[in-house]
């Protein structure tokens, strides 16, 4: 693992990446969103707790149920996304700790304590989100990574159970490069960062 990834590659993931927001058309197959999955699941989590859980919304019934919880601003550049990812949590993502630690019993740690089982969905969960969004650029596609919608009226609509909880929405596609604005800036490290 001591291979550094190409400029080309460091390109793709972060200087040259941007966040779409005018799709040109062309579809994201399911094929394409199991195998950006298939490279998410591999970033690490604390104990292996992986609590992300992902919709992809593609059909037009899905994304009409999507659409009166987007802020207005939202709505056209999401229903004219070829897909959207609802990046959620699992609230009960312990109760999968036997399968995914089984070596220990991860699971009672956070049964027996919900403040940091809450803290470990969302922070982790969190994470994978990231994870998701840079597995996509690595997979050729473009993101439009957003808040800016009404976590409650999607949840309910999409989560009625209530344990999973969505923490952020991606959509996914080919990006129309000449709708981009400038890059906006971005703190310098010595910012940003100290080093003890």
């Amino acid at each position: 693992m001591s291979e550094i990834l190409s400029d080309a590659g460091m390109d793709l993931l972060f200087r040259e990446a941007r966040t779409f927001r005018v799709w040109r058309g062309g579809e994201v197959t399911d094929a394409l969103i199991e195998a950006l999955y298939e490279l998410t699941k591999f970033g690490p989590t604390s104990s292996n707790c992986c609590p992300m859980r992902v919709v992809f919304v593609k059909s037009s019934a899905a994304k009409e149920r999507l659409k009166p919880c987007l802020d207005a601003g939202n709505v056209e550049k999401t229903m004219t996304a070829p897909a959207t990812a609802i990046v959620a949590y699992d609230t009960r993502f312990y109760d999968l700790m036997p399968k995914l630690v089984p070596w220990a019993d991860a699971r009672s740690v956070f049964v027996n304590d919900p403040e940091l089982a809450d803290v470990t969905a969302f922070r982790n969960g969190t994470l994978q989100g990231a994870y998701l969004i840079l597995a996509a650029r690595a997979l050729g596609l473009d993101c439009g990574p957003m808040s800016g919608f009404d976590n409650a009226k999607l949840d309910a609509i999409f989560f009625p159970d209530g344990q999973f909880k969505s923490n952020f929405l991606c959509n996914l596609g080919y990006g129309e490069h000449a709708s981009l604005k400038p890059r906006a800036p971005r703190l310098g490290f010595d910012e940003a960062c100290r080093i003890v």
